[in-house]
C-alpha cells in the first residue's frame, strides 16, 4: 500500500501519539507527560506518515526562538517527536519526513532547525551537527566542599549570609513567575537556550509531588536577598540506606541564579541536605561555575556528551542573525546535498556589532559541509578543531585562525531542557 505523508489532523492526534510511544518502547509516558505534550504540540507543524489507517511515522516542529552569540533570539524550528514504526524501517519514511519538514521550515522563514537525537548517527545525513554539549557529574558531597565567593580576590570564602533560602511549592504561580524571570535573564546571556513561550513554563514542574522510581516529588528552594528572588533550584531526593547508614542522592533538575553568591549558596544547600552523600547532575553547561566552586573536582566524576543538534535552514539569514567575537571577512564554500539552496560560496563579514552574508563568485577561503557550519554556529565547537580532524579545509592561509576565533563564544552554548 502506498504510504501517505501529510500534515497532522487534530482528530488523528491520539493515533499519532500512540505510534510515537510505541516506537520509543511502548511504555505510556516514556516520551514525556502525555497531557503536557498534547497541549504543547503544534498540530499544523506536525507530520504523520500513514499506511492505510496505521500511523507509521511521526515528527513535529515547535516554533522556538533560540538564543545565539550576540544575544539575539532567532526563529527556530524545534524538531521533536521523530519516530518510525519498527515494521517500516528502511523504506525512506524518515528521509521523506525530514525532506518535507525542512521545506516547510524554509517556507515559514525560520533560518535554524534544532533537535536532540535519540541516536547520534541518524541526523548527520540531513545536515545537522552537534552544536552544544552537556556536562554530567556525580558529586561526592561527603568529601567535596562548595566554596561561596568572598571578596572577589579568589582567596576569601564567603558565607552567603545575605541570602535567605526558602522552600516553596514549585508550581505556585508567583514562584514560577520569579523563576521564569531568572531563566529568561540567562537566555539573554547564553547561546543555545530556547526562550520559553507561554505554556512552556509548565515543563520544569510537570509531575510536581509525584514519587517515581523511589525518588521524591519535585522540590523547589528559592534564594532571596532583601525579599527578592535571586535564584532557585529544582531537585528530587532519592533516599537510600545501607548497613553503614544513609547515603541518599540529590538529583538536580534545574538551577539558575542572578549572581555568583546566590548561585554558590544554592549549590552548598544541595550538598548539605541531610541523609544524602551525593549530587547527581545530568545536563549542565560545560563551563558551569560549580566546577570552580568544588574543593575536589576529581570526586565529581565529570563527563561531557553531545546534546543540541543544529542546522542552518537558510545559510545567509542564519549567519547574519548572530554576531562574531572579532572582525571577520571570509568566503565560505558550503556543500549541502539535502538542502541544495545552501550550496555554494558565501561571503561573511561580521564583528561584535553585526554581520552580513551574501553569495559571491570570489575564491573560497574555507571549504566545509553544512554539518561543520552547524557544529560551529553557536560557538561551542571551533573551526580549528574541525580542521585538525580533516573536516574543514583552509584555502587562503590565515583564514582559518581568524574565522575560528570570530565564530567562538566566550560563554558555552547550553540546552537547559529537552523538547
Amino acid at each position: 500500500m502506498t504510504l501517505d505523508l501529510r500534515v497532522l489532523r487534530r482528530s488523528e492526534y491520539d493515533s499519532w501519539h500512540e505510534a510515537l510511544e510505541l516506537a520509543f518502547g511502548g511504555v505510556e509516558g516514556n516520551v514525556g507527560n502525555t497531557d503536557l505534550l498534547r497541549d504543547l504540540t503544534e498540530i499544523d507543524r506536525s507530520i504523520g506518515v500513514w499506511d492505510g489507517d496505521e500511523c507509521v511515522g511521526t515528527t513535529g516542529a515547535y516554533s522556538f526562538r533560540l538564543s545565539v552569540p550576540g544575544g539575539a533570539q532567532v526563529p527556530t524550528a524545534g524538531v521533536t517527536m521523530v519516530s518510525v514504526a519498527a515494521t517500516h524501517r528502511r523504506r525512506g519514511v524518515l528521509t521523506s519526513m525530514m525532506r518535507r519538514q525542512l521545506d516547510d521550515v524554509r517556507s515559514w522563514g525560520e533560518p535554524l532547525a534544532v533537535l536532540t537525537a535519540s541516536e547520534p548517527a541518524i541526523y548527520g545525513r540531513y545536515g545537522y551537527g552537534v552544536a552544544s554539549h552537556a556536562l554530567s557529574a556525580e558529586i561526592d558531597t561527603s568529601r567535596v566542599r562548595i566554596r561561596i565567593p568572598g571578596n572577589g580576590d579568589g582567596n576569601g570564602d564567603g558565607t552567603g549570609d545575605d541570602i535567605r533560602l526558602r522552600r516553596v511549592k514549585a508550581d505556585d504561580p508567583a514562584v514560577r513567575e520569579a523563576c521564569e524571570a531568572l531563566y529568561a535573564a540567562d537566555v539573554a546571556k547564553r547561546p543555545g537556550m530556547p526562550a520559553r513561550r507561554p505554556g512552556w513554563e509548565r515543563l520544569p514542574v510537570v509531575g510536581t509531588g509525584v514519587s517515581r522510581d523511589g525518588r521524591s516529588g519535585l522540590q523547589c528552594v528559592v534564594a532571596e536577598r532583601d525579599g527578592e528572588v535571586v535564584g532557585f533550584t529544582l531537585f528530587h531526593n532519592r533516599p537510600e540506606w545501607d548497613m553503614a547508614g544513609p547515603k541518599g542522592t540529590v538529583e538536580l533538575a534545574d538551577l539558575h541564579a542572578a549572581d555568583p553568591v546566590a548561585y554558590a549558596t544554592l549549590w552548598r544547600f544541595l550538598a548539605g541536605i541531610d541523609l544524602t552523600s551525593s549530587i547527581r547532575v545530568r545536563s549542565r553547561p560545560v563551563d558551569d561555575p560549580f566546577r570552580y566552586l568544588v574543593s575536589d573536582p576529581r570526586r565529581c566524576e565529570l563527563r561531557v556528551r553531545d546534546d543540541l543538534y543544529l542546522r542552518p535552514v537558510e545559510v545567509a539569514p542564519a549567519l547574519e542573525a548572530r554576531t562574531y567575537r572579532t572582525p571577520v571577512d571570509v568566503v565560505l564554500e558550503v556543500t549541502d546535498a539535502f538542502c541544495p539552496w545552501n550550496e555554494g560560496r558565501w561571503r561573511l563579514s561580521g564583528d561584535p556589532k553585526g554581520a552580513s552574508c551574501a553569495r559571491t563568485a570570489d575564491a573560497p577561503d574555507l571549504v566545509m559541509s553544512v554539518n561543520e557550519l552547524s557544529a560551529v554556529y553557536l560557538g561551542g565547537t571551533s573551526l580549528d578543531a574541525l580542521a585538525r580532524a580533516g573536516r574543514v579545509r583552509e584555502v587562503r592561509a590565515g583564514a582559518l585562525d581568524a574565522a575560528s576565533v570570530a565564530f567562538g563564544s566566550d560563554i558555552a552554548p547550553w540546552l537547559p531542557h529537552g523538547f
